[in-house]
């Protein structure tokens, strides 16, 4: 029998601010056993998400005004590493996972999730391999590309107590306003990157659009999973909105 899968698709009439918040809440919840497995997949508003050592940088004031300058609110991310960027033209995903010990499944969890990319991406016509490429933003283990030139998602995991996140987005179209973001902010903290490696799908298939990556992940998911949809709870809303103060960035335009 194929293991139960809650689905949540909502995500647009929500603040781009409030997404992390949504999933650190969901996070929580299963955690203390008050929900279910869930795949989370939505779009979401324009936001860059700083990872904790973005955060902690002394240039971290900087890169945000460079954000804000872009017209991305700011936020600390999750999970993963540096600086990445979602926007109307990509995928966010959020998969929340209940586990006695969730430390043992870290690996397979990423192995299980860029697997679920690479056999929707090719659903969509676009061949995609997982694997860093060479001065891609928020540079990782578990990435999925294209041709070893173009990045097209990135993941990341963050652990609770009795649960698991892993989550990320796809670049689906527009990789130019990854571009014109990311350019300035990792100026801004110092880092080192190609621009030319941030991707998106319409790079390879120009005929995909946000609905039909999403049917394909979707699909594929359906696949694997006894899928059920679900809907985001007044709780975990509410739990969100509390939480948010601590996520969003001082100063960013909401």
């Amino acid at each position: 029998m194929r293991r139960h899968l809650q689905l949540v698709t909502e995500g647009r009439h929500h603040p781009p601010w409030l997404d992390t918040a949504i999933s650190r809440a969901m996070l929580l919840e299963a955690s203390a056993g008050n929900l279910e497995e869930t795949f989370r997949i939505y779009v979401a508003g324009r936001v860059v998400a700083f990872g904790k050592r973005d955060s902690i940088d002394r240039r971290h004031p900087a890169a945000v005004a460079a954000a804000t300058a872009a017209g991305f609110a700011s936020v600390e991310r999750m999970a993963g590493g540096r600086a990445a960027v979602f926007t109307e033209h990509t995928l966010s995903f959020a998969w929340t996972i209940p586990v006695d010990d969730p430390r043992p499944g870290i690996t397979e969890r990423f192995r299980t999730l860029a697997s679920v990319m690479v056999d929707a991406f090719a659903r969509l016509g676009v061949p995609s391999e997982v694997g860093e490429i060479a001065g891609e933003y928020c540079p990782g283990t578990w990435s999925v590309h294209h041709d070893g030139r173009l990045k097209l998602m990135g993941v990341g995991q963050r652990l609770a107590r009795h649960a698991a996140h892993i989550g990320g987005v796809v670049v689906v179209d527009r990789p130019d306003l990854v571009r014109r973001v990311l350019v300035p902010v990792y100026a801004e903290l110092g880092l080192n990157w190609r621009p030319e490696t941030a991707g998106a799908l319409t790079d390879v298939v120009s005929s995909v659009t946000v609905d039909t990556a999403m049917e394909a992940v979707i699909a594929t998911l359906s696949d694997r999973y006894q899928l059920e949809p679900a809907l985001l709870t007044d709780h975990i809303v509410q739990l969100a909105t509390e939480l948010a103060p601590t996520e969003v960035t001082p100063g960013e335009p909401r």
